[in-house]
């Protein structure tokens, strides 16, 4: 493996899952406990920016009051002279984004659990007042069986403040293009936006640069009509262009969720939806931290776009 200055104390690392952005992720082990962990070393030239090394900071702190099996738990953080990590459970699963690629869309009730999922994890989050604000298909991890959790909390804010502009252009809320306030609904209408892409294997919308992604999401009508007609109303309520017109919480958007998919599609749906979804990410084992081989994407990795 390859040789990196400061490491965290306690730890012994096993390899490299990935490297984004802001940093890298390694695959460790705990010392004391035997416990295998991810650890997110901050990158060295944005720890010597002031702003980036709060935002890491931040990150953790927020992180470390989600307690949600939904949400990638934090273990600890860890500053020193020589670095800054963020210690975390490990996920034995790969990103959904890397899902999407293989199988190109995956069926309406798989994208029915992933929604519900993230939904979940996102509920929490906003139960301690923080708005993730770059949800997308990096961010969600799927696992083996199915399941899925939540991660990457690098630009949350509080709910109501004003961070400014900043994002993933393909699933920004036409709020957050605006510079408005931070708040849940904006977290919705990303989820949304990719429960669309989900369902349909595309973004929902197609502009190539800043500028005509921004007038899209704020002015040209959801393109609800290419997704499965029984699941259109969630995609009309949670891409709603008024924030007030969207469920005011992931919390609320779930009961609504739980009520369509068991009229659509019967009892058993998120059962057969997890099942397809754990197919679909078996399709790619190497993938998987616990394969050995290149796990790159796979944890809290992704880099965040800024509009």
């Amino acid at each position: 493996m390859t040789t990196y200055g400061w490491t965290v104390p306690g730890y012994t690392h096993v390899r490299e899952l990935g490297a984004g952005g802001g940093g890298r992720v390694v695959l460790a082990v705990h010392g004391a406990t035997g416990t295998p962990v991810a650890v997110k070393y901050l990158g060295e030239r944005l720890r010597e920016d002031p702003a980036f090394l709060a935002e890491f900071r931040a990150e953790a702190r927020l992180l470390g009051g989600l307690e949600s099996p939904y949400v990638v738990r934090l273990y600890e953080y860890v500053e020193a002279p020589g670095g800054a990590a963020i210690a975390m459970e490990l996920v034995d699963g790969i990103s959904l984004r890397a899902v999407l690629r293989e199988s190109g869309r995956t069926g309406p009730e798989a994208a029915l659990a992933v929604l519900k999922g993230s939904l979940l994890g996102l509920a929490a989050a906003h139960r301690t007042g923080v708005v993730h604000r770059d949800y997308k298909p990096e961010n969600v991890l799927v696992a083996a069986d199915g399941s899925s959790k939540l991660v990457d909390f690098g630009i949350a804010a509080r709910r109501g403040t004003t961070p400014g502009v900043a994002g993933t252009p393909a699933y920004m809320a036409p709020e957050q293009w605006q510079g408005r306030p931070a708040s849940p609904a904006a977290d919705v209408y990303a989820a949304t936006a990719t429960f669309f892409e989900c369902l349909t294997g595309r973004k929902p919308f197609p502009g190539q640069n800043f500028a005509e992604l921004a007038v899209q999401h704020v002015e040209a009508p959801v393109p609800e009509d290419e997704a499965p007609e029984t699941v259109r109303p969630l995609i009309r309520r949670g891409m709603a262009k008024a924030p007030e017109q969207r469920p005011g919480d992931a919390e609320e958007f779930v009961a609504e969720l739980e009520q369509l998919a068991l009229a659509a599609y019967g009892p058993d749906w998120e059962e057969r939806g997890q099942r397809r979804l754990a197919a679909a990410a078996a399709l790619l084992p190497l993938l998987f931290p616990s394969s050995g081989g290149a796990a790159s994407g796979t944890t809290a990795v992704a880099t965040t776009s800024l509009g």
